[in-house]
């Protein structure tokens, strides 16, 4: 088993019951006591758990604990990038394309800026900031009012306004969690509403999301699991969770992360990186 696949059953054993011991782990999983904790100290990194005497429970708060832009920007980047990378292939030039907020469709935007011809909607002020930084002649961005989160959403009456007035032919969504009983949801209510408003209006839904956003659950459902045309996500995911949404989920797109490498990126830096 893979550390990304290793650390994914981990993650996914604390959301269910709270908490996890080591000694539990190290059987469950056939690795050494030495390998879990490594894991645990990685998670633990990346603020997704919180270490404690012989084992980890969760980080605080759960279905609205939303972390802030920067804290999810240096989690699973590789995963991030191969999913950007198959994503990116499914936009051709002429399209209208919705963006929504989140730090793996901010990684999709930068290799979509390289596309001509295209109108995007976003109500994400870092995926706006991606265009305005190399701007293009052949390029228009369409960045919502509303309110702002702490995940750098625009959201709220004016954000669901905006995006009801416009006719997408497809819409790339990152998620805050998925489960095949709960759909695609978030800790934001408002970002529910402004989400659904992005799936209402677009021809073509495609959810972006690694394999740690399986069994995450936010306190508001976007949308049930199969309304997803597209779910591009990473190797990371267990068999079983891949069965799972396979089933249900128009098309799974499974990338495998060592495939691809961080974008080439000029000397200027970018908010997130």
């Amino acid at each position: 088993m893979l550390a990304s696949q290793r650390r994914s059953r981990i993650l996914e054993e604390i959301r269910r019951s709270g908490a996890v011991r080591v000694s539990a782990l190290v059987e469950r999983l056939g690795v050494s006591d030495m390998t879990v904790r490594r894991d645990l100290e990685v998670l633990a990194q990346q603020g997704q758990l919180q270490k404690v005497h012989g084992g980890a429970v969760l980080p605080g708060g759960r279905s609205t604990e939303e972390p802030g832009f920067a804290a999810k920007s240096s989690r699973e980047n590789a995963e991030k990038l191969a999913i950007a990378t198959a994503a990116v292939r499914l936009v051709e030039p002429g399209m209208a394309v919705g963006v929504s907020a989140g730090t793996t469709t901010w990684t999709f935007a930068r290799l979509l800026r390289d596309l001509p011809d295209i109108t995007v909607v976003t109500n994400s002020v870092q995926v706006a900031d991606v265009f305005s930084r190399r701007p293009r002649t052949d390029q228009t961005v369409v960045l919502t009012g509303g309110i702002r989160t702490p995940s750098e959403a625009l959201v709220g009456p004016f954000a669901v306004t905006a995006i009801r007035s416009v006719n997408l032919d497809v819409m790339f969504m990152g998620v805050h969690g998925m489960d095949v009983r709960s759909g695609y949801t978030t800790p934001n209510l408002m970002e529910a509403e402004t989400d659904r408003a992005f799936v209402a209006a677009s021809r073509r839904f495609v959810v972006l999301a690694d394999h740690t956003k399986y069994g995450v659950l936010g306190i508001s459902t976007i949308a049930d699991i199969d309304a997803a045309d597209v779910l591009i996500t990473d190797s990371g995911l267990a068999d079983e969770h891949q069965r799972a949404l396979r089933d249900r989920v128009g098309d799974l797109v499974v990338v495998d992360a060592a495939a691809d490498e961080e974008p080439n990126e000029n000397a200027e830096s970018e908010t997130g990186a």
